[in-house]
């Protein structure tokens, strides 16, 4: 993933802070056999200290990728929109002239993936997840003996993914001046369709920790 200067994370607790604000899907990639594509699995993921929680179906073709190679990827990305062109001209040029780009925050978290067959172990991580899923408690107990969970656990495996490196992306134009970052901010609100809203209030976010961005 390139980054530039003026999109990169500010620090760790900035990606953390957007992870934990219920940003809690995202996408697996594991390397495919030689000659073949890469696989992508797009699933939740609870976090744990050092470590993503993942759980995926045994007939899923990903398992026999990560025996081969346990070193895997796992992109989160939202609060995206697409900003036209006119919004971006430069002051005293025609809006016709601007160049439209894409704002977005993903964070992609390199992992060494770990398989998690045994049962117990199954039954933790998915307690794990329900904790994060369904706080209220309005489940059935996950155990291994004991129904529902306990005749579903064979048909899944689980993953538990060690993050060995972290790269997050706010990209929100935050190399430009201070007034066209809060105009664009502007235009979203007022757009307000798909993740316009999320995406505007990252660049103000943004706009307040920066100010004026100084190479």
């Amino acid at each position: 993933m390139f980054i530039q200067p003026w999109d990169a994370g500010l620090d760790e607790a900035e990606w953390q802070a957007w992870i934990a604000d219920g940003h809690d899907f995202g996408l697996l990639s594991v390397n495919g056999p030689p000659g073949q594509a890469p696989l992508a699995v797009p699933t939740h993921f609870t976090c744990d200290p050092g470590h993503l929680l993942v759980h995926l179906a045994r007939p899923n073709p990903a398992w026999k990728a990560i025996e081969d190679d346990p070193n895997v990827l796992f992109t989160v990305f939202g609060d995206y929109a697409f900003v036209p062109g006119p919004w971006r001209a430069k002051p005293d040029t025609p809006a016709a002239d601007g160049v439209p780009t894409s704002y977005y925050t993903t964070v992609q978290f390199t992992c060494r993936a770990h398989i998690v067959d045994d049962p117990e172990a199954k039954a933790e991580l998915l307690r794990r997840q329900m904790a994060h899923f369904q706080p209220d408690g309005d489940h059935a107990p996950v155990t291994v003996d004991q129904p529902p969970y306990g005749r579903l656990l064979p048909g899944i495996r689980g993953l538990r993914l060690e993050v060995t490196d972290v790269r997050a992306k706010f990209k929100y134009d935050d190399q430009k001046p201070v007034e066209h970052r809060a105009a664009v901010a502007g235009h979203l609100t007022e757009r307000g369709r798909g993740l316009d809203l999320p995406a505007a209030l990252q660049q103000r976010r943004r706009l307040d920790r920066i100010g004026p961005w100084k190479p």
